[in-house]
């Protein structure tokens, strides 16, 4: 579940906890927290456009816990460290 730009820039509405999952074993209703950072009241209305799903596929995967890992290029090197050079 994400915001709607447009919501988020004209009202200061948007999505807490963005981006949302629904589980994919969830059946119930779907909701969408919304909050207002905006300095006025927002009403919202039945039919009103407040959130985007986007559906992505659930990837099911096998990890190897390992006590040590192989050493890479990069090594420890943090945030920004990749295409600087």
């Amino acid at each position: 579940m994400r915001p709607r730009s447009g919501l988020a820039r004209s009202h200061g509405v948007t999505v807490l906890n963005a981006p949302g999952t629904v589980d994919s074993d969830y059946r119930g209703e779907i909701q969408v927290l919304l909050i207002n950072h905006g300095p006025e009241i927002f009403k919202v209305t039945r039919g009103m456009r407040v959130a985007q799903l986007v559906i992505a596929e659930v990837v099911r995967i096998r990890l190897n816990e390992r006590d040590k890992l192989d050493q890479t290029k990069r090594g420890e090197a943090g945030f920004g460290s990749t295409g600087t050079r």
